[in-house]
C-alpha cells in the first residue's frame, strides 16, 4: 500500500483528491494538511511514502513551500498538485527537486499513475513536462527575461498577463494591494517593461498566463 499526505488548502480540492484516490486499491491517504505547518507536523507523525503538495499554500511564494519541506524531509519524494500549467513551474519544480508535477486539470488523468510511478522509481515526467525538458534543455543557451524572477513574482507576471487587477491579485494570493504594486515594480525594473500592455503581451507570448 503506497501512502500519502495530502496538503492542500483548499477542502474542496482535498475532497477531490479523496474520490480519485478512493477508485485504486493500492494508494491510502494517512493524512490532510491545509498548511505547510500541518504538513510538516504530520509528516513527522506518519512518515508517508510520498507527499502530494499543493504550490500555493499560504505563507510561501510558488515553490519555496516545498524547499521548506524538502528541508525537513530530504528523502520524502514529493509531487507537486498545481494550479498552473506546467508551462509556468513544472520545469523550476524538477530542478529544485521534486518527483513530479501535475496540474489541477489533469488530476484525474494523472494523479493516480504519477504516485504509483513515483513511488516505484521515483519520478514521474508527463508527456508535457517532457516536452517542456527537452525544450528547455534546447534552449538554455538563451535566457528569457522571465527566468530573473522569483517564484511569487512569476505568479504575479501570471495574475497581471490574465488581466487581473492589483486588488483581485490581492485577494487571490492573500496578500496587500501595496505589495501586489511593489512585486509589480520589481518585475517591470527587472523585465525593463514600461507598461501592463507589455506585461501582457510578453506573458502570452511566452505562455505566461492560464
Amino acid at each position: 500500500m503506497i501512502r500519502i499526505v495530502i496538503a492542500d488548502d483548499h477542502e474542496l480540492i482535498r475532497e477531490g483528491i479523496n474520490k480519485i484516490v478512493r477508485a485504486s486499491k493500492d494508494i491510502c491517504i494517512i493524512g490532510e494538511a491545509c498548511d505547510i505547518a500541518d504538513t510538516l507536523h504530520l509528516v513527522a507523525r506518519n512518515i508517508p511514502d510520498i507527499i502530494v503538495l499543493d504550490i500555493g499554500l499560504p505563507g510561501y511564494d510558488g515553490l519555496d513551500g516545498m524547499t521548506e519541506v524538502q528541508r525537513h524531509f530530504p528523502d520524502i519524494p514529493i509531487l507537486i498538485l498545481s494550479m498552473f500549467p506546467e508551462e509556468r513551474f513544472a520545469v523550476r519544480a524538477l530542478k529544485l527537486g521534486a518527483a513530479g508535477y501535475i496540474s489541477k486539470a489533469m488530476a484525474a488523468e494523472e494523479l493516480i499513475e504519477g504516485i504509483r510511478r513515483v513511488f516505484s522509481t521515483g519520478t514521474y515526467i508527463s508527456q508535457r513536462v517532457a516536452e517542456l525538458l527537452t525544450s528547455n534543455y534546447r534552449n538554455s543557451a538563451s535566457t528569457s527575461l522571465h527566468s530573473c524572477l522569483t517564484n511569487r513574482e512569476l505568479q504575479i507576471v501570471s495574475l497581471l498577463g490574465a488581466g487581473r487587477q492589483s486588488k483581485q491579485i490581492a485577494a487571490e494570493l492573500s496578500i496587500s494591494a501595496s505589495t501586489v504594486n511593489t512585486y509589480r515594480a520589481r518585475i517591470f525594473a527587472k523585465m525593463d517593461l514600461r507598461s501592463n500592455a507589455e506585461l501582457i503581451r510578453y506573458a502570452v507570448q511566452h505562455g505566461l498566463v492560464d
